[in-house]
């Protein structure tokens, strides 16, 4: 395995439009050129150090070799593993994107998110090398050490919750002090800035990519950790032929002398890839010195810069000339590491010498079914974290029945007549409204959920069906609990029909209509993304689900052309299962006196005069609709979750900080 990763990189230019007017037509429409002609190989058992000002293409191009590009972006040019092109092989799994944007669940702690990183991503080919060695130790008759073979085999165990890998990680990288304190975020006290960004770090060591990209590790952290880390990650690399590139701003010498070799970045130019130990004499070579007690990627970040240049010109003989990024990427193409380098890039890297085990063709680290389990057992985890949003829930589902019971008494609620009919159906459409916006924070909490998802799902920890599915069987019980703490403190005060059959129907119904809810503002959650756009169009599709929902205007003084919205809204369902499952009852079996309703009972007459269902069978009509809608939204949800990419709020949360300063912040930089 000497060769187990060769990364060679042609990717020569990455575009895209900017402007607005330029993304829906070409009146206003200009291309931005990201990177330029960027060619290099990245070698095993080297550790590369990334250095560029902001706005470079340092996060561009390291997500663009992991495989994490935007997929809107204009690219030609190819990159390789070890000969292999990215269709051959997944290279979210053979890689890992360490991102400099710490996004996890606040609720978990370091260990529990160490552990759920190190269960879906699993062990990649660790048992099949452990077998086959294993079995060359029995062919030759070698006795392994019997703590050595513990440890090897403990590495290899797969799905379980606890691990061994998390412990040695949590110990390199300083997090055993706080591996059972939650993240936490802006609203839970957790761990600090720097440990948040030790666990982003570990939770892509746990798997077993073998190639490294670690965007902007020390944003957060000193000087004396980021060398730890460092120190850590040159080990990972000698011992484990593994290849790393990791990209830091302004890395201290000590921190700096640890790197094997340089990619210097600017304006989309290679300026320099090649051994730390020729970087200076490549400058020196265009008459620009690092002063002896300067820091040698200070110097470097600065000797590209035009307003700074000038102080490092040491050529007497001649007046100093401002030298441009790509006439140093010109220059360095005629250097001697440029000019090697140029000649390893025209022999490919044969495929035949490419080790099985080398790149990952396994779209996920473990089975849909284990990946489903590792998912259900963590929102199971963060549901019971986030019990007083339950419990809260309930309080306040609580208060608002005993108000309802308080306005409805029964005692206040004759029946038998038409007239009484308007009490009842005013009691019943509350109960609605209520059961229906108690599933509102089912928007807020999709939302928050978001970031996190979007950054373990493009990583390949799991399908992205199985959160969406562990998150509709979750709330299940939820609904059941909330249906049945209403219908069992309202039904028999307020005074509905007392049968026992007419009482399991409205928990059925209202049941049923809170899984809509919650599907409804799962998949609005999912679709809008953002808080504020979320609550504005969720309130409209409210009120138009409202309008139709056949109890502010009646069924037959709707206009024709709008009669469609009346079959489309869920609450119209909702609304006849509710009032045929009272006003059918035999209480409301007198004969009808009104000769302006044609209807045999005073019950009939009331669901007639609404516009509702009049027969028996449109309560379970009703309840066929509502699960249908429930089935329907869900499956958008989950389609949604798979497809759709992160907004363009979103983006500046999980794309690069290099971004900040341009004017189209909404956009990935590559």
């Amino acid at each position: 395995m000497g060769e187990y990763f060769n990364i060679m990189i042609c990717l020569h230019t990455a575009e895209r439009p900017q402007g607005l007017i330029g993304r829906f037509g070409s009146s206003n429409k200009r291309t931005i050129n990201i990177l330029r002609h960027v060619n290099g190989i990245l070698k095993p058992s080297r550790m590369t150090l990334l250095l560029g000002p902001p706005s470079s293409g340092k996060s561009t191009l390291m997500r663009a070799l992991a495989g994490n590009r935007d997929k809107n972006l204009k690219v030609s040019g190819s990159i390789t593993y070890c000969g292999h092109t990215f269709s051959e092989f997944y290279p979210e799994r053979t890689s890992a994107y360490v991102s400099q944007h710490d996004l996890h669940n606040a609720e978990m702690t370091v260990r529990e998110t160490l552990d759920f990183s190190r269960r879906c991503l699993g062990i990649g080919a660790t048992y099949d090398m452990l077998a086959e060695l294993a079995r060359r130790e029995r062919n030759a008759g070698i006795k392994p050490d019997p703590e050595i073979d513990a440890y090897m085999k403990a590495t290899a165990v797969q799905g379980r919750q606890t691990n061994i890998i998390t412990d040695l990680t949590l110990k390199v990288l300083g997090l055993d002090i706080c591996a059972d304190t939650i993240i936490g975020d802006e609203m839970i006290r957790g761990i600090s800035g720097g440990q948040k960004k030790r666990v982003s770090t570990g939770e892509m060591l746990t798997g077993p990519a073998r190639a490294l990209f670690m965007d902007e590790i020390s944003t957060g952290l000193d000087s004396s950790s980021t060398f730890q880390i460092v120190k850590y990650m040159k080990q990972l690399v000698h011992v484990m032929n593994a290849t790393v590139m990791i990209s830091l701003l302004q890395p201290p010498p000590e921190t700096y002398n640890l790197f094997d070799d340089i990619i210097m970045l600017s304006e989309g130019y290679i300026v320099y890839h090649g051994p730390r130990e020729n970087i200076l004499e490549f400058f020196e070579h265009s008459y620009f010195r690092c002063p002896e007690r300067k820091g040698v990627a200070d110097f470097l970040q600065e000797v590209t810069s035009k307003k700074d240049q000038q102080q490092y010109w040491y050529n007497d003989q001649e007046t100093y000339r401002y030298v441009s990024v790509p006439e140093f990427a010109e220059r360095f193409k005629s250097f001697h590491i440029g000019h090697q380098m140029l000649n390893e890039l025209k022999n490919p890297f044969e495929k035949s010498k490419t080790h099985p085990a080398a790149l990952t063709t396994n779209k996920y680290g473990q089975s849909t079914k284990e990946s489903l389990k590792a998912v259900m057992s963590r929102e199971v985890l963060l549901m019971k974290r986030n019990s007083f949003i339950h419990i809260f829930k309930l309080c306040k589902l609580a208060m608002l029945a005993f108000i309802a019971m308080s306005v409805f008494p029964r005692t206040k609620m004759p029946h038998g007549h038409i007239s009484d009919g308007a009490k009842y159906f005013g009691a019943l459409t509350f109960c609605l409204f209520t059961i229906m916006f108690n599933g509102f924070a089912e928007l807020q909490m999709t939302i928050n959920m978001l970031p996190t998802f979007y950054k373990q799902r493009d990583l390949l920890f799991f399908p992205p069906w199985t959160i969406g599915l562990a998150n509709i069987i979750l709330k299940i019980p939820v609904s059941f609990m909330e249906a049945g703490v209403w219908v069992c403190l309202t039904y028999y005060v307020i005074g509905f029909a007392p049968a026992a059959g007419r009482f399991f129907r409205q928990f059925l119904a209202l049941f049923a209509t809170h899984q809509m809810a919650m599907a409804l503002f799962r998949l609005l959650g999912a679709v809008l993304k953002s808080v504020v756009v979320a609550n504005t169009f969720g309130m409209f599709v409210l009120l138009i689900v409202f309008i139709f929902g056949g109890f502010i205007i009646p069924r037959g003084d709707i206009r024709p052309w709008w009669i469609w919205a009346y079959w489309s809204s869920p609450m119209m369902y909702g609304q006849n299962a509710l009032s045929v499952n009272e006003f059918l009852a035999s209480r409301w079996g007198n004969p009808n006196n009104d000769t302006s309703i044609d209807a045999s009972t005073v019950g009939k007459a009331i669901l007639k005069s609404k516009g509702l269902f009049i027969r028996d069978t449109g309560f379970w009509i009703s309840i066929a609709a509502l699960v249908g809608f429930t089935f329907l939204f869900n499956i958008l949800y989950l389609l949604s979750l798979t497809y759709l990419s992160p907004s363009s709020s979103s983006n500046t949360l999980v794309s690069d900080k290099e971004s900040e300063n341009e004017t189209n912040k909404d956009f990935y930089r590559y």
